[in-house]
């Protein structure tokens, strides 16, 4: 009777302990991947960014840069060096540009930005302008059960789910990698989104390429909810039940 008992309280514990392979794999679903899938950031309020204009003429393209001048040195040996200026997204999604004065860019993309403004230049302006429009602040932060939450700057302004969740260390062995929780904003309205980076198909979903301020939220899963709940000791108290449980079966036998 002890020994059936000493070897049912094993089992348990070795079910407790186990978790399916299913739950913890990523991409482990079958499923078809478009290869057409396209995906790019929209300008959003509060960006930041660099737009320089150039051509042929010099000259002629120098008033339709925005330049600021930095100084770098002690007082005995200054050096004034001329800087381009970020170009600040307005709330209603505008920006200030030299000679050209408010140009409309919130919701329009870099490259529809870069046209925009190609085109109000050679409206009587320079007749070969060249145009290049940089993002200066894509960021995304990572929180919840990664090895390194945190804030995290894109040099590009193209990064997916999975290379985000690789800059915060990856998740835990207690995230819920069925149930990842992305916060983004766009024209001022909030959406939230579950993603099961378990199942293959979310790489052809509109969620597998971030934008500029995306929040990612790890959740927990049941064994960091009920360690949380019941607190730190539960795994001593059943290693200790069960040492007590061999010490019974041994001496009864």
């Amino acid at each position: 009777m002890n020994k059936q008992l000493y070897c049912l309280l094993v089992v348990f514990i070795t079910l407790v302990s186990c978790t399916s392979p299913s739950k913890m794999v990523y991409l482990n679903s079958t499923g078809n991947l478009d290869s057409n899938v396209k995906f790019e950031t929209t300008l959003q309020p509060d960006d930041q960014l660099l737009i320089i204009v150039s051509s042929e003429n010099a000259e002629a393209a120098s008033p339709y840069n925005l330049k600021t001048v930095a100084y770098q040195g002690n007082s005995e040996n200054i050096i004034a060096q001329e800087r381009n200026q970020a170009y600040i997204v307005d709330q209603d999604g505008n920006i200030e540009f030299p000679m050209l004065g408010t140009i409309k860019v919130g919701g329009l993309t870099r490259i529809e930005t870069t046209n925009k403004i190609k085109a109000l230049l050679k409206n009587g302006h320079i007749s070969d302008p060249i145009v290049n429009v940089r993002l200066l602040n894509f960021k995304v932060s990572v929180l919840g059960e990664v090895a390194k939450p945190g804030v995290f700057s894109i040099s590009g302004e193209r990064v997916t789910l999975v290379e985000a969740l690789a800059l915060a260390g990856d998740l835990t062995i207690y995230g819920k990698r069925n149930s990842i929780l992305l916060i983004r904003e766009k024209n001022g309205v909030k959406t939230y989104e579950k993603i099961d980076i378990t199942k293959t198909d979310f790489i052809n979903s509109k969620n597998y390429y971030l934008s500029q301020n995306d929040v990612i939220y790890v959740e927990p899963n049941k064994t960091k909810l009920n360690s949380s709940a019941v607190g730190p000791n539960l795994t001593i108290g059943i290693s200790a039940l069960s040492l007590v449980v061999t010490i019974l079966a041994l001496t009864l036998k």
